[in-house]
């Protein structure tokens, strides 16, 4: 029987077309929301709306394109939706670039950090005028237990001086990814917007993240790595969703909250709220939503939380 907490309302998740987004998309569905796909891969996404509906006839799914690495796709996903739905219920940044060598996107951001962190910037800030009103809207931001790694240097956030590291690079986006999710909410909170901004990571999951062609290119070295971790620690997709899926319907979650599985240090097991483990830093996020405003174009109007 149908779980559903979310009939009747609107979901949109980022990188729906296989693995965790997958994942987090059949949940959706199975808990009554209308699901959109959105992807930049059109003939994954329509073959992810397929699936999803052989599964449960009468679902109601639809695909839109996304391309994180381009502002201008944010943009007509944005109108696209608005001109679709009218609004919004829940939003999921589930996408990502994972582990890719140095590249930059159509704006000349660092891949990790313009995708990952600029490009859900964008879309969440475009989006949230089709939430505001809402009831219960959220936004969920997927981000990764690699933030505690994370070191943000705000001189060269593209990599264009520094020696290019690809973890390093993916750590510094998921930190990016938490402080502006969690300044979302304290702007939301001063701007008195009923809008909860939550955070999820999958732990240790098997899936490889790949993303508009440019999935990871491992070393042999880093290949057996991540067989053997995959054959001893990595839970399935499914698992790996299960935080984003709890905190898209947690009635007890707070603006703020993280989610993650709850055994093995996070990395695995049942999904449930979580410890960050590192400080909450203000100042940092304040001043990294200054540069991601700026440098997106876009800040709906928020004013500074302080």
């Amino acid at each position: 029987m149908t779980n559903a907490i979310h009939a009747g309302r609107i979901a949109l998740v980022t990188g729906a077309n296989r693995g965790i987004g997958f994942e987090t998309a059949r949940g959706l569905v199975a808990q009554g929301a209308d699901v959109v796909i959105a992807c930049r891969d059109a003939g994954r996404a329509e073959d992810a709306v397929r699936r999803l509906g052989a599964e449960r006839p009468g679902a109601r799914v639809a695909e839109v394109p996304l391309a994180l690495d381009d502002l201008a796709s944010i943009e007509a996903c944005r109108a696209e939706v608005a001109r679709r739905y009218g609004h919004l219920d829940l939003l999921v940044c589930n996408a990502g670039v994972f582990g890719v060598e140095h590249g930059h996107t159509a704006q000349g951001f660092e891949w990790h950090f313009g995708a990952n962190c600029l490009g859900h910037f964008a879309l969440t800030l475009g989006l949230l005028p089709l939430m505001a009103g809402r009831p219960d809207a959220r936004v969920v931001t997927v981000t990764s237990a690699m933030y505690r790694k994370a070191r943000l240097d705000f001189s060269d956030l593209d990599w264009r001086r520094r020696k290019y590291g690809k973890w390093q690079a993916y750590a510094d986006s998921k930190l990016g990814n938490l402080l502006l999710a969690e300044e979302l909410q304290r702007r939301l909170d001063a701007a008195g917007i009923a809008v909860k901004s939550l955070l999820s990571h999958p732990g240790y999951a098997a899936t490889n993240s790949p993303w508009g062609g440019r999935s990871i290119k491992p070393t042999l070295m880093e290949t057996a790595m991540l067989a053997l971790g995959n054959a001893l620690m990595a839970q399935s997709p499914a698992m790996g969703a299960a935080p984003s899926l709890l905190a898209a319907g947690d009635p007890s979650a707070r603006g703020g909250d993280l989610y993650g599985p709850s055994r093995l240090g996070g990395m695995r097991g049942p999904a449930a709220k979580a410890d960050k483990k590192i400080p909450p830093d203000p100042a940092t996020a304040a001043r990294l939503w200054d540069v991601a405003s700026s440098l997106t174009g876009t800040n709906w109007g928020f004013r500074s939380a302080a």
